[in-house]
């Protein structure tokens, strides 16, 4: 899929890479809509405040305006750079329309203004899934969507995954207990440990949160725990002995565990306690997940999200909700590069009609009308090229049939991959199973 490109950071498929997209983006739809998720879309832009309210995402963000603005808007716009920002906007002004718990699905392009590199662009795709209450969500939200999430990862059969999660409650509730006050900016800071190591970090958390040697020893230790079950829980208390405030931490603790046991007894072997995962948006409050694909671990994470209590809001009114997001064409590109998906071919063509002389088009555009309207896709020639011509546009397409007509009326169809020819009659021919669409090919 390596090509030059007029634009870095936007990415252009050819069609048969097209038709992987749209495999993956027709399993997650299916995934999502099995779990009652109702479809929605949202408008493409947002006002500034309204995205810059919601996390350190400023140098990010691609404004929208007139070539000719004469400064006369009343508030600035700008594209959105994740669908959570605005499904929270969606809810406050549609919750009068909504059922709640609202379980929604949104699959739209969205824009970020970050380095282009590998699995990284400007324009993308995402696939997000959220639970909203009214006022309250149950905990069950958080371990259902998990569940949900990993049914759609092994859906797509990508090869092997590993969901990671960890709870804010858990974090904060800890930093608070060894007597580090701005969890937040712990959260933070912890939160670039992948990317930064292990000494940086504790350089961070003394320089910038004003951590003792001893409590930022402590906070590693705790990034550093990653269990398969809820065997985490022990550790934590064993570095939090001789604390006194832990209840916001035992809350962590237990719902952590709860996601845990669910995933393990639902998806066996797909979920680990990581307690390294933060999340940097500023709005997550409870469970967080992201997820890792084998193989492809210089990605980052493939999905990732979490609980938030009050990113969207009314007056009094709260919506507090737990969402999934898809980086879709993070994945695609990685897993196109690599050979592991592809189209067995560029076209939805199974049947190219020939000509043989040019007055016979409409009597061939009938036949491929009766293919058609048995659900074989079918395309007319033009002119009435050499066969030898018409064969090799045929080829060249990556269609697999071609069929021919005699001058009595008689038909025959050629299977251009293995040179077979026979009889056929277009009220009743059909092409193998197989070949009948184009198929995703997986290795």
């Amino acid at each position: 899929m390596a090509r030059s490109a007029s634009l870095s950071g936007y990415l252009e498929l050819l069609p048969d890479e097209r038709l992987v997209e749209i495999h993956m983006l027709d399993t997650l739809r299916r995934v999502f809509e099995s779990h009652g998720f109702a479809n929605i879309e949202s408008r493409a832009v947002e006002t500034v405040d309204t995205l810059l309210n919601k996390g350190e995402v400023d140098k990010e963000v691609y404004t929208v305006s007139r070539i000719h603005d004469d400064g006369s808007e009343k508030s600035r716009l700008a594209l959105h750079f994740d669908l959570t920002v605005p499904f929270a906007r969606y809810v406050v002004e549609n919750a009068g329309h909504l059922a709640f718990p609202f379980r929604r699905y949104q699959i739209q392009k969205v824009w970020r203004g970050e380095r282009p590199q590998a699995g990284r662009f400007r324009e993308f795709t995402q696939a997000d899934v959220d639970i909203v209450g009214e006022g309250a969500l149950p905990f069950r939200a958080d371990v259902e969507l998990a569940m949900v999430m990993a049914r759609a990862l092994q859906a797509l059969e990508v090869g092997e995954f590993t969901l990671q999660l960890n709870n804010r409650k858990l974090s904060t509730g800890f930093y608070t207990a060894i007597g580090l006050g701005d969890a937040a900016a712990v959260l933070r800071i912890v939160d670039k440990l992948d990317k930064i190591g292990a000494d940086r970090v504790q350089a961070e958390l003394s320089e910038a949160v004003g951590a003792a040697p001893e409590q930022a020893q402590k906070a590693l230790a705790l990034a550093q725990i990653r269990t398969r079950d809820a065997g985490f829980a022990e550790q934590v208390r064993q570095l939090v002995s001789d604390a006194e405030d832990t209840e916001l931490l035992e809350e962590g603790l237990a719902e952590l565990s709860e996601v845990m046991t669910a995933l393990n007894q639902q998806v066996p072997g797909v979920a680990v306690a990581d307690l390294s995962i933060a999340r940097g948006l500023d709005y997550y409050t409870g469970t967080v997940y992201e997820t890792v694909l084998t193989g492809y671990e210089q990605l980052g994470s493939i999905c990732s999200g979490g609980r938030y209590e009050s990113l969207a809001s009314k007056g009094r009114r709260a919506y507090p909700g737990v969402g999934l997001s898809i980086g879709v064409t993070r994945l695609l590109s990685a897993l196109l590069d690599s050979g592991a998906l592809r189209a067995s071919r560029s076209v939805p063509t199974a049947v190219y009609v020939t000509l043989r002389s040019d007055e016979d088009w409409s009597a061939a555009t009938a036949i491929a009308e009766q293919l058609r309207t048995r659900g074989i896709s079918a395309e007319v020639a033009y002119s009435a090229e050499k066969f030898g011509k018409q064969i090799k546009y045929a080829d060249r397409r990556g269609i697999p049939f071609v069929w021919f007509t005699d001058e009595e009326g008689r038909h025959e169809v050629k299977d251009i991959r293995s040179g077979e020819q026979s009889p056929a009659d277009p009220q009743t021919w059909s092409p193998s199973p197989e070949d009948l669409a184009p198929r995703i090919i997986r290795g």
